[in-house]
């Protein structure tokens, strides 16, 4: 194993980096190229097939299957034209993955020949077998029927000659198996609702949608090293090893200069983004060593989601050209920084007018503050439902470990928009307003700058946080789909602006005034969620004893922070804006169990092998070389003498036998444990039993290990340590 570990090495050394050449053009000149756009579309659409597709996209209507023929024809063409020879249906299932069955273009002739087809049924609906993918119990595995349908808001592209539809997948009887489903449902009810809240202010919106920018953060780690590593390869972490004596500490690598051999990486995965439309804009070096950054411009929420899943996919792919591989584990390594996925989520109106930006005008700025608060709101109301959307086995290691947000939802606003709130919980009172008393509060309001980007600080250890004109949701896992949390957020929101309306109208029914009436429930939401409020470093120790005392949650585990999902509180809020009936919030709930446990239970036993079949056999090797040189020793050096020569070997030959024996200890018992978890059908207690005995051997039996490792031989040790794994690029 030793030798594995030192040609890896070799390997890495030998390295240089890949120069991929390509045509030198502008950006504006590939960008979008491999999309059927809308451009595309009116290039190869009939003028009434093009009004069809663009009015499904835009305003909802249904497709007729005459105009899905013509739509599926002009697709087919264009993506002949570019090479391709299959398409598929592109959809994102509830392992976490994406989803693709290939299929040819061609269908056999009357000749014998076959001939390139595609047609409009193809293209709007098809019939994978849905019997592998996880359902929650909505479908038995020998009912394996489930449906994909196409979703025309999402453009199709191509990918290494197949042409990729994005759709939904249902199961027979309608019940969402995807992330994209209720996504759709959860943005198309925050339309309703928010545009509801405009029309107070301003009845020409028609239409209002969620935007979302997805700051992406990975690391990096060459192909053999990472070959040479069993627990990366089977769980996307390092289960065992110790520290490097060099880190994160002196904050070099952040914003430091790219490698070349990272920097070739990433614009190769730039190159092949950008021609299928993603905006990828920047990259960076991230905090820890190799781990990097990369952040799109903003875009509608549900191309945005779709973009990031792919991606992800083109990363992977790309690196393994470069002999690279990408981790997206929340915390691959431990002691230094784990990775998120900054989600930056702003409503915009049919005229470009961003809702969570400031105006010109005290009107303006009252619809700004009325959706500010509102989002404020609804995150202190549904709070332990947004933990609940983003905990995993792997972001419970990152969460609250003085790198990421606590596992307590707060709200960072900052001391201006701090100001601005306390002015209007101060002013506004239940009883009629005095002139003065509204001209006071609409010249507060006045006074908010249009732009807030320079008066709003970025509190990184804030879970939500508002940075001027959006939230940016830190708290979601690298790995995951941001579907997941923006499905909580966005129904989250949209319900609390519907409470919102009803409140306004049952003012307006006693007489009062609409001005009056929207103050008076803004100032009354204000006292009920400013304990979510908080602009101080969530990383200490106060915030946690100040959290409790404001009463709000703090719940570290991930089977418990799921539990949200099936509170009566979830479920009306799910079932009241449609976006889940009950039965698919709790195939939710034990999807995300049975997926917890998964981990786990993969992540215990490659540390059992390891352990029993990599560590403990070099330990004792080691120890008998140390025995040997002890004999060797004695028949040259007498009496104190030779006590004093092997005094350190003899102590380490001890320390060995003390390590070995404990981990020996805890991995029987941890594989015991196991067995017994594994007895239980219920999986409520199986999670328990999972996170609660099973998991804490994991720290236990590393502590020994990386004890083992500092006092092993540098040249017997079998596994690239982390100073190989960080430092070698």
């Amino acid at each position: 194993m030793a030798q594995i570990r030192f040609d890896a090495l070799k390997t890495v050394l030998s390295r240089k980096p890949l120069v991929t050449e390509r045509p030198l053009k502008k950006t504006s000149e590939y960008f979008g190229e491999n999309v059927f756009s809308r451009n595309k579309m009116q290039e190869y659409l009939s003028a009434e097939a093009y009004s069809e597709v663009i009015n499904a996209i835009d305003k909802g209507t249904k497709i007729n299957r005459k105009m899905a023929d013509q739509i599926a024809s002009g697709m087919k063409f264009w993506a002949i034209e570019k090479g391709a020879t299959h398409y598929t249906h592109w959809f994102h299932p509830l392992n976490g993955a994406s989803a693709e069955k290939h299929d040819a273009f061609f269908e056999p002739s009357e000749n014998g020949g076959v001939i390139e087809n595609f047609h409009g049924k193809l293209l709007v609906q098809q019939e994978p077998d849905a019997s592998s993918f996880p359902s929650g119990g909505i479908r038995n595995t020998f009912e394996a029927r489930g449906y994909t349908a196409w979703d025309p808001t999402s453009p199709a592209f191509l990918i290494d000659k197949t042409l990729c539809i994005p759709t939904i997948f249902v199961s027979y009887t309608g019940e969402a198996l995807d992330y994209k489903t209720p996504l759709l449902k959860s943005l198309a009810a925050l339309d309703e609702s928010a545009v509801a809240v405009c029309n107070l202010f301003d009845k020409n919106v028609t239409k209002v949608y969620a935007t979302l920018g997805i700051e992406q953060e990975y690391f990096l780690v060459d192909e053999a090293l990472f070959q040479a590593r069993p627990d990366l390869v089977l769980t996307g972490r390092t289960l065992i090893g110790h520290a490097s004596a060099k880190d994160q500490q002196l904050e070099d690598h952040y914003f430091g200069v790219i490698p070349d051999r990272i920097h070739a990486f990433m614009k190769d995965y730039e190159y092949e983004a950008l021609r299928l439309g993603i905006p990828i804009k920047t990259r960076h070096n991230e905090v820890a060593p190799s781990q990097f950054e990369c952040a799109p411009v903003f875009e509608e929420a549900n191309l945005a989601v779709d973009h990031n899943q792919l991606l992800m996919i083109l990363m992977e792919k790309i690196a393994k050209r470069h002999n690279l591989r990408v981790l997206f584990n929340e915390k691959p390594y431990k002691g230094i920084n784990g990775s998120g996925k900054h989600n930056n989520w702003s409503l915009m109106t049919d005229s470009g007018r961003n809702l969570l930006s400031p105006g010109k005008t005290p009107k303006n700025n009252l619809q700004f503050l009325a959706f500010l608060i509102n989002t404020i709101k609804a995150v202190h109301e549904h709070a332990d439902l947004l933990r609940a959307s983003i905990v995993s086995a792997g972001n419970e290691h990152r969460l609250g470990a003085s790198e990421a947000p606590p596992s307590i939802m707060s709200v960072f606003i900052g001391e201006k928009l701090a100001e601005i709130l306390g002015e209007i919980e101060k002013r506004v009172t239940s009883k009629k307003m005095s002139p003065d008393e509204k001209t006071e509060i609409k010249l507060d309001i006045g006074k908010i700058p249009p732009i807030l980007l320079d008066n709003t600080d970025r509190n990184r250890t804030s879970p939500f946080a508002f940075t001027g004109n959006r939230f940016e949701f830190r708290a979601v896992g690298s790995g995951a789909n941001c579907a997941a949390p923006m499905i909580a957020l966005n129904t989250a929101v949209a319900g609390q602006l519907r409470t919102f309306m009803k409140d306004i109208q049952s003012l307006t029914r006693k007489k009062v005034k609409k001005d009056e009436a929207i103050f008076q429930v803004l100032r009354k939401y204000i006292v009920e969620s400013k304990n979510i409020i908080f602009d101080g470093n969530g990383y200490g120790d106060e915030w946690i004893k100040e959290a409790a005392r404001r009463g709000l949650t703090n719940i570290k585990s991930a089977p418990d922070a799921l539990n949200a999902f099936l509170t009566p509180a979830s479920k009306e809020l799910f079932s009241s804006t449609g976006v889940f009936n009950d039965r698919e919030l709790e195939a939710r709930y034990e999807i995300r169990l049975e997926i917890y446990i998964k981990k786990i239970q993969i992540e215990a036993r490659v540390l059992g092998d390891l352990v029993k079949n990599h560590i403990i056999p070099i330990a004792f090797r080691y120890q008998n070389l140390l025995i040997e040189n002890v004999r060797g020793m004695k028949e040259i050096i007498d009496g104190k003498d030779f006590m004093a020569s092997t005094k350190t070997q003899i102590y380490t030959i001890k320390e060995i036998s003390e390590h070995v024996n404990k981990i020996d200890d805890m991995v029987d018992r941890m594989i015991e444990k196991r067995k017994n978890a594994n007895l239980t059908d219920d999986i409520r207690k199986k999670v328990k039993m999972y996170s609660d005995d099973i998991k804490p051997f994991f720290d236990e039996i590393r502590y020994h290990v990386d004890k083992l490792e500092l006092i092993t031989d540098d040249e017997m040790w079998p596994l690239p340590k982390y100073r190989e794994l960080l430092f070698n690029k």
